[in-house]
């Protein structure tokens, strides 16, 4: 079956599966070798207990002089 025989062919699927044959689609491209990426609100509170409220410019003005 060509291409462009499977275009027509999902042209006659309803709307519903036409997204499930999507989400399968792009399931086919994932490789499970790679990790996922991270999502940056994970990240959120950590390191939260190093802060012992310095004011952040006089902390680099230590690291500078340092």
């Amino acid at each position: 079956m060509t291409l462009q025989e499977m275009s027509q062919e999902i042209r006659t699927l309803s709307i519903d599966e036409r997204k499930r044959l999507l989400y399968a689609l792009i399931d086919s491209l994932i490789d499970p070798a790679v990790p996922p990426k991270r999502n940056i609100l994970e990240f959120a509170g950590i390191g939260a207990e190093l802060y012992d409220g310095t004011d952040a410019q006089d902390y680099v003005n230590q690291l500078r002089s340092e």
